[in-house]
C-alpha cells in the first residue's frame, strides 16, 4: 500500500472548515479527476473519477467521523483505498487539515504514477484547492453534524 500525508493551514475558523469537508457532493469543485461523488446515506459514498487516464467507478464508507475533529473512509470496492482527514485548532480563524490517504496502485499506469509523485501532487494540489475554495467563500456550503462511531450513527 501507497502512504501519503499531507496538510494545509486554511484561513477560516475549525468548525467551517469541518462542516464544508461533509458536503463530499462538492469534492469535485476541488479535486482534480473526481467527477461525482454521491452520498448514497450517512455513511456511504459513491465515487467516480479519473484515475491513470480511465473513469473508475468504486464504493466507500466512512467509519468514523467526529464532527470538528476527523472523517475516516475505506473502500468497499473498486480500487483499495482508505484514509483519515483531520481537523486542528490553530487560532480562532486558522484550521489545519491533515490527510492522511493509503491506496494501492492498480495496474502498471497507476504503479508508474505513483512512483512518479503524480498522485503525492494531486493530493497536495486538492488540499490547496479546498483552501481556495473555503476561503474565498468564507462560509461553508452546508454540515453534516453527525457522529459515526464503529458502525454506530448518531
Amino acid at each position: 500500500m501507497a502512504k501519503i500525508e499531507k496538510s494545509i493551514d486554511v484561513h477560516v475558523p475549525l468548525r467551517t472548515a469541518y462542516n464544508q469537508w461533509t458536503q463530499f457532493e462538492e469534492f469535485p469543485m476541488f479535486m482534480e479527476g473526481v467527477k461525482e461523488v454521491r452520498q448514497l446515506d450517512d455513511k456511504r459514498l459513491l465515487w467516480r473519477a479519473d484515475i491513470g487516464g480511465k473513469e473508475e467507478q468504486w464504493y466507500a464508507e466512512i467509519s468514523e467521523q467526529i464532527p470538528d475533529q476527523r472523517v475516516a473512509w475505506h473502500s468497499t470496492s473498486g480500487a483499495t483505498n482508505a484514509g483519515v482527514v483531520t481537523f486542528h485548532y490553530i487560532d480562532p480563524n486558522t484550521t489545519r487539515v491533515m490527510l492522511q490517504l493509503e491506496y494501492e496502485p492498480e495496474g502498471p499506469v497507476e504503479t508508474i504514477g505513483d512512483v512518479l509523485g503524480f498522485v503525492t501532487r494531486r493530493v497536495q494540489g486538492d488540499l490547496e484547492r479546498f483552501k481556495q475554495f473555503i476561503e474565498s467563500r468564507g462560509v461553508e456550503t452546508g454540515a453534516w453534524r453527525g457522529t459515526i462511531e464503529q458502525d454506530n450513527v448518531q
